[in-house]
């Protein structure tokens, strides 16, 4: 799969894209409460995302059966939108993907529901600084591992993990682009960033190990050890001088 360097019309329309997934991640935000079902922040998800004439990217891509990806506790990401209620002390992951005018865009956030406890605050703040930190090595000239490193070395150095089997991509004339983003690995190696690659970052940082499995359902990943993991996604642009988010609305 080649690797594009998006136009500026491109560009543009990526961007218009991002902004429907961050106001898409800002409204849910006020929904999500004890007692909802995953089904029904879905719905809210796709009647945001449409009132903006998009489409939810994630329905069908490969075979994927829900609008959005709703993960609870230790399901990493890819978790199916089902009947499941939240519960009081839960931390739930949403990945929103759009789809406008023939170009994506795709992010992601963590959730509490209600009140959580200490461990799982500290796990959603490392989380969210890791992403932070792998955005500002998106550079031109940068390496591909020096988002990795730089992810990984924050994450761990407070005593998480980063998954291995899974990883950021390049995103934005298709769902999913080469570069493929690790979220670990050493400094300097990879595909050298330039201008107008437009990537997905997104650190998923596990409170215990780093190891996974996937479900029956073929989609939704979950740590091995049972523990919480958080997710977070920004869809960046890599500019002459400091990266754009493209999926933040302030």
């Amino acid at each position: 799969m080649a690797i594009f360097i998006k136009s500026e019309k491109e560009i543009t329309g990526i961007r218009k894209a991002g902004r429907i997934v961050a106001k898409t991640l800002k409204l849910i935000e006020s929904e999500i409460t004890e007692g909802r079902t995953l089904e029904e922040l879905e719905k809210l998800c796709v009647k945001f995302i449409t009132a903006e004439n998009a489409k939810p990217a994630f329905l069908g891509y490969r075979g994927f059966p829900g609008a959005v990806c709703i993960s609870v506790n230790d399901e990493v990401v890819h978790g199916i939108p089902n009947g499941r209620r939240l519960l009081n002390g839960e931390i739930v992951k949403i990945d929103v993907g759009v789809y406008k005018d023939g170009l994506y865009a795709d992010g992601a956030k963590s959730f509490r529901v209600g009140k959580i406890n200490q461990r799982l605050e500290n796990l959603m703040a490392v989380a969210a600084r890791a992403l932070d930190i792998g955005v500002n090595q998106a550079r031109a000239f940068n390496h591909v591992s020096d988002i990795s490193w730089a992810i990984q070395n924050y994450v761990e150095e407070h005593g998480f993990s980063v998954i291995r089997e899974l990883s950021g991509h390049g995103v934005g004339l298709q769902l999913h682009e080469e570069p493929s983003i690790p979220n670990f690995g050493k400094p300097g190696k990879g595909v050298k960033l330039v201008p107008g690659m437009t990537l997905a970052i997104e650190p998923m940082v596990n409170l215990g190990s780093y190891e996974v499995w996937t479900e029956k359902n073929g989609w939704t990943v979950r740590t091995k050890d049972g523990k919480p993991s958080a997710h977070f996604e920004h869809t960046v642009l890599v500019t002459e001088s400091e990266p754009e988010i493209l999926t933040r609305i302030d």
